[in-house]
């Protein structure tokens, strides 16, 4: 009897076009889902029928209450070798095996840069006036060389960030609680004095730091209050760490130019969230992740980590 598989949140319809799925026939029955389950009630009926389970990023949370309704899980493949929203403990308790794969940073550092872009020349407006026979040109744009962009984190991805901001001619500066002199100067770009003073002074914000305890809503009203008026502020990385209702009011108001944003505390965005009608915003559902070339690694290491398993011997296992 072939074990059942699930892969969830193939929103596209492309997972099972992404990878040979085929090599795995014989002993895997494979069922995309192209909606969204939300609520451990619909996923813990949904599911319960599936031996495997793919899950895209950090969109479904398997917490321990949810593993123990699943009693015919196995195998649990998350696309990325970090997530944050699994219960690893309770896995290993339930005799789950948690598997991962890579994930590139390339396509969120290209993804920061088309909102940067989108909001400084005003893009989305423009489009949308040209071809509804609007004005023509009814924006000015926001330079970026000579201004100023500060980053909040200096990582993997905020490293990428910051050069490609270089290239533009752009003053980089970045800042975050362990971030040394030393790293700053390694990618060319200033070490801030602190968090306040980079908000403060800088033309474009964007946020690339890990979601933790100390970066939960690291930037919240107080810090939104400290950025220029003209500034504007880009998050490609976790919701959580913007607060969302103080960012809200910050663009109703005015008080900032405007703000890129690609993550959301609540995924998918309900219809009538405010998020989807705020001025001054230029939104993506989520697309930091979603390119071709992340979407092939992801679903063929998810083959891959599957046959590992069957093999008895897995691979990229989590955490």
């Amino acid at each position: 009897m072939r074990l059942r598989c699930v892969v969830l949140d193939d929103f596209q319809g492309v997972a099972t076009t992404m990878a040979d799925w085929s090599v795995i026939e014989d002993e895997v029955e494979v069922v995309t889902l192209r909606e969204h389950l939300d609520g451990e009630d619909a996923l813990a009926a949904a599911l319960a029928g599936y031996d495997i389970v793919v899950t895209l990023r950090e969109r479904v949370p398997f917490p321990g209450s949810l593993i123990a309704r699943l009693p015919r899980l196995r195998l649990l493949v998350a696309s990325g070798m970090r997530n944050g929203v699994i219960d690893y403990a309770a896995a290993e308790a339930h005799g789950v095996t948690v598997c991962g794969t890579a994930s590139s940073g390339t396509p969120p550092v290209e993804l920061t840069w088309a909102l940067l872009l989108g909001l400084a020349r005003g893009i989305v407006e423009e489009s949308n006036a040209l071809r509804a026979g609007g004005p023509w040109q009814s924006t000015v744009g926001a330079d970026l060389h000579g201004s100023r962009l500060g980053l909040l984190g200096l990582g993997r991805i905020g490293s990428r960030v910051a050069r490609v901001g270089l290239a533009f001619g752009m003053r980089v500066s970045a800042w975050s609680r362990h971030l040394t002199k030393e790293r700053a100067a390694e990618i060319g770009v200033e070490l801030a004095a602190s968090k306040e003073e980079l908000l403060a002074s800088s033309d474009f914000v964007s946020v690339h730091l890990v979601l933790g305890d100390r970066t939960r809503g690291l930037v919240g009203a107080p810090e939104l209050a400290l950025m220029k008026p003209t500034a504007y502020l880009i998050n490609t990385s976790r919701a959580a760490i913007v607060d969302q209702d103080a960012l809200l009011d910050a663009l109703h108001a005015g008080r900032i130019a405007g703000a890129g944003v690609d993550v959301f505390d609540i995924e998918p965005l309900p219809a009538a969230h405010p998020m989807r009608t705020a001025p001054r915003l230029l939104a993506t559902p989520h697309l930091g992740y979603v390119s071709q070339a992340n979407y092939t690694t992801y679903y063929r290491q998810a083959v891959e980590d599957i046959q590992a398993y069957l093999a008895g011997s897995p691979v990229r296992r989590l955490p």
